[in-house]
């Protein structure tokens, strides 16, 4: 099947998305260099609609942060089932909460409020022509109707990075009608940055269809979702059958994983250019756990 696509390189990271869930949208600022080009066989999005933009900002690598140089095209190509696809879903109340969640000022109260709506609407657009379904008939007060539910035989296993995660996961079992969450515990050492796990919930073994959602906010170094990752691909989950769900992403953390876990699906509210030498996100929104839940 042959459908709309545009592409963003960050560096030699290539990813490819639907045309109507926009990696970067345009207004995006700081280390990027976009260009957008649209074309006339396209029209399922007003995104790319537009006339041909180009936004160019350059910084040199500096040893505190890594620069990025991104580039988007569109162009006809069918969707390969061995590349990850990265999605930024255009819609204004993701931009609202990012928002929200960007500001310094915002109260704890509010901050993780607002992480959870963001989750809410990311797994709304993840669960988009990937949950299982049963069709059949029911009687109406009015007469029979042709129906179909989400299969409750097939719940999709949530597993939410602990601490954070529990905000942008908030919302999982109020949006999809049949869940299993299972509590993931990572923490980063400040100084090496690597990853140590110190809670793992997560079955010995998982069926060959289970779908997965990991929900971490914050995408940055990308030490914490690989190791996450990793534990599932050890215990019988496919890349394709893997979402990441997340605040915000930068590219060290998109590139491994585009290494690492071909096919995999990655959904956040905004990719930023640049993470710092102590591994967080430039802008970012800060620590997403202290933030949420104010210690």
């Amino acid at each position: 099947m042959m459908m709309a696509l545009c592409r963003i390189h960050f560096n030699h990271l290539n990813l490819s998305s639907p045309s109507d869930s926009a990696l970067i949208p345009h207004t995006c600022h700081s280390h990027l260099s976009l260009t957008s080009t649209t074309s006339s066989s396209s029209s399922s999005s007003s995104f790319f609609t537009t006339p041909t933009k180009k936004i160019s900002l350059s910084s040199a690598q500096r040893r505190s942060c890594v620069a990025v140089s991104s580039h988007m095209t569109m162009e006809q190509k069918p969707v390969s089932e061995n590349r990850m696809l990265v999605y930024v879903p255009p819609h204004p109340l993701i931009k609202h909460w990012v928002s929200v969640l960007r500001n310094e000022q915002t109260p704890c109260p509010i901050f993780r409020n607002a992480m959870a709506e963001l989750g809410r609407l990311l797994m709304y657009e993840a669960s988009r022509d990937w949950l299982p379904t049963v069709a059949g008939e029911i009687q109406s007060p009015m007469g029979v109707a042709s129906v179909e539910f989400i299969d409750p035989r097939e719940p999709v296993a949530v597993i939410p990075i602990l601490r954070a995660g529990l905000a942008l996961a908030e919302h999982a079992s109020s949006i999809l009608p049949a869940t299993k969450t299972y509590h993931l515990g990572i923490s980063r050492n400040e100084e090496t940055l690597q990853p140590t796990i110190y809670l793992n919930k997560l079955p010995e073994k998982f069926t060959e269809e289970s779908k997965v959602l990991v929900v971490d906010p914050m995408l940055a170094t990308g030490g914490t979702i690989v190791a996450a990752l990793n534990l599932l691909k050890e215990r019988g989950v496919s890349n394709k059958h893997i979402k990441v769900i997340s605040a915000v992403a930068a590219p060290p953390a998109l590139q491994k994983l585009s290494e690492q876990f071909p096919g995999l699906h990655v959904y956040t509210g905004i990719i930023d250019p640049t993470v710092n030498e102590k591994g967080f996100i430039i802008p970012g929104l800060g620590d997403a756990g202290d933030r949420s839940y104010g210690t």
